[in-house]
């Protein structure tokens, strides 16, 4: 896989509300440990929708990796212009601080909102133009991963399009990993 698109819960589906909670620790960590996996076999491209959350996350994290000589780079491609428009000003800030280490910036739609079918829209162009799709998401608790990862299996009937899932179950392991390195 050269592309890969990353989602997952909002931090607010998970109960976090703050940038620097311990737990947004462990689940960077997960998103690490796979991206460094998926680097080591050819990725080279990180594509996220700008999301609060695991998106917003796996930007860091991708930041951090290159800061650490990886060969990645992140592409934001927002399902339409301005999606931050309405959020408060400290999620304005964390979303302008990815977005500005980002390699690659675009909107799918190129208009500012004006339904959910511009969501639609942005989920197919990514499943058209990635490699596959890494989600944290557990099948057991649904939130709203549950709609991209249904239209991803659906696609990935007709096409060769991995589907990796970072579970709750993985992300209790590394929660007790570096709790043993205590």
């Amino acid at each position: 896989m050269k592309s890969i698109f990353v989602s997952g819960y909002k931090n607010f589906e998970l109960g976090i509300f703050k940038r620097d909670a311990q737990e947004v620790g462990f689940i960077k960590e997960a998103l690490r440990r796979r991206l460094i996996g998926l680097v080591e076999d050819g990725l080279e491209w990180v594509i996220i929708s700008g999301q609060m959350g695991v998106e917003l996350w796996t930007a860091e994290v991708v930041a951090e990796l290159k800061a650490e000589e990886y060969a990645l780079k992140l592409a934001i491609l927002t399902p339409f212009l301005n999606q931050e428009s309405n959020w408060n000003d400290a999620n304005k800030l964390w979303y302008n601080e990815v977005v500005a280490k980002a390699d690659y910036m675009a909107a799918v739609t190129k208009r500012e909102y004006e339904n959910p079918s511009q969501f639609q829209l942005k989920d197919q162009f990514v499943l058209d133009n990635t490699d596959g799709t890494l989600l944290v998401y557990d099948t057991e608790r649904e939130g709203a991963p549950k709609f991209f990862y249904e239209k991803a299996k659906h696609y990935a009937e007709n096409a060769d399009y991995p589907i990796l899932l970072v579970d709750f179950y993985e992300l209790q392991e590394v929660v007790e990993s570096l709790n043993n390195d205590f």
